[in-house]
């Protein structure tokens, strides 16, 4: 794993800056922090062109490997640790040979290289924290490294932080380590069992990212999609299908849609009673009937689209109008769809909101309950009127529910469809007799 992999403009640019910025090691000698062999390694090192440190790391990689990482854990300055880092990550770079050499020092001391490296990720200098992050992604994401899970939690939760917070170049970095991190299979399930972290990759997907950050956000959704939990469980916790769609449909670069495309994929191989109603909803069969007559640069686009739209196809003809809504209510995206407001469908389908402990009903009541969207809460409230309407018991149930306390509470909202929804629904309460 090259540390060009997990880097950034803003980590190049103040890492050069560091390399010529002077270190006071003798310092440290005097004040009995680092012996005279250690001041004398460093010096061989220490500004000094590439080349010339590449030869001594070639005869005495091992050597400086546990001296890097032994000085990182004793001192404290932020200026020293930032050269430490910018010494540690130079010498990992295009060299993943020396990731053994690395992880070696552990029998000298059994804090390296793990250890200083999180203490580092809490430091208040963020130079200092990403770089620390970049190291233990380079080190994390290497099939040589058994995997510490005491160490890989921490780090995650700092990630997670760092998806979530305001640095720009905080989140750059944090998604380039989640990408690396996630190409080792082991590594996955300790992701997704990070909420932050993907809830932090949805809020970035949600405020129009970059055509490469888009890119590299959906590559992760991709990475974990190969996990069974996963794509069983994504949408479901996520509602991760119709915002992907919309990347897709916005995205102006083709690798963009690749990814996504390549994700449903995964989404629909893996898990299809899971994730097919909930494309279906969102309009992604439109959306692959479309992609399937552009030309592609990469042949493999469509072959997941045609596998896509053919799966979608099989599936929307199999559903009834009954299995269309209850997908609907499943993805939490009502809009008026024809069903809604067909009489026969509600005569037919009303009393089906039963089953199973009204399940499908406490869907409803749910969104009605829950949902900021006013198209969500107009359409819920129009579909609990037509349920009362059909069935014998609705309006005993809703009212135990709480659904008709909700619906009331709707008659002064602000958007006026959803006044009038509630309005007509609540009269649907009132006029029908309790049964």
């Amino acid at each position: 794993m090259s540390a060009s992999l997990v880097s950034n403009p803003y980590l190049d640019e103040v890492s050069s800056k560091i390399r010529s910025k002077p270190v006071p090691w003798e310092g440290y000698q005097r004040a009995d922090l680092i012996s005279s062999e250690d001041l004398a390694l460093i010096k061989k090192v220490d500004k000094q062109p590439r080349a010339r440190i590449e030869s001594i790391l070639l005869s005495d990689g091992q050597t400086y490997a546990l001296l890097y990482f032994r000085l990182l854990k004793k001192l404290q300055r932020v200026d020293t640790m930032q050269c430490l880092l910018v010494l540690i990550a130079d010498a990992l770079t295009d060299h993943e040979e020396r990731i053994p050499l690395v992880l070696k020092t552990s029998e000298t001391d059994p804090d390296l290289p793990f250890v200083p490296l999180l203490r580092a990720l809490d430091t208040q200098d963020e130079f200092v924290q990403l770089k620390a992050a970049q190291i233990l992604t380079i080190l994390l994401s290497s099939d040589s490294t058994p995997l510490p899970l005491q160490h890989l939690k921490p780090f995650l939760n700092t990630l997670a932080s760092l998806v979530q917070g305001p640095s720009q170049n905080a989140r750059d970095v944090a998604v380039h380590c989640l990408e690396s991190l996630l190409t080792r299979r082991q590594c996955r399930q300790a992701v997704w069992a990070v909420p932050g972290i993907i809830a932090g990759l949805l809020e970035i997907l949600k405020h129009k990212p970059s055509p490469q950050m888009s890119y590299q956000v959906a590559l992760c959704f991709w990475l974990l999609s190969f996990e069974q939990n996963v794509a069983e469980e994504l949408n479901k916790k996520y509602d991760v299908i119709p915002l992907l769609i919309g990347v897709a449909q916005e995205a102006v670069k083709e690798k963009v849609i690749r990814v996504v495309v390549a994700t449903f994929r995964n989404l629909v191989t893996k898990a299809p009673a899971a994730n097919l109603p909930a494309m279906l909803v969102a309009q992604l069969l439109p959306f692959v009937k479309n992609l399937s007559g552009r030309k592609w640069q990469d042949e493999d686009v469509l072959d997941d689209v045609q596998y896509l739209r053919d799966e979608l196809s099989a599936n929307f003809q199999l559903l009834t109008t009954y299995d269309k809504y209850t997908s609907e209510l499943a993805s939490g995206h009502l809009s008026w769809t024809p069903v809604h407001e067909s009489e026969s469908f509600w005569k037919e389908n009303a009393t089906r909101l039963n089953d199973n402990d009204c399940e499908q009903l406490k869907t409803l009541l749910r969104l009605l309950k829950e949902s900021n969207d006013p198209q969500v809460l107009a359409v819920a409230s129009h579909d609990v009127g037509q349920y009362v309407k059909y069935c014998d018991s609705g309006k005993k149930l809703v009212t135990n529910l709480g659904g008709k306390q909700r619906v009331m509470e709707l008659m002064t909202h602000d958007n006026p469809d959803v006044r009038y929804r509630a309005l007509m629904t609540v009269q649907q309460l009132v006029s029908q007799p309790w049964r």
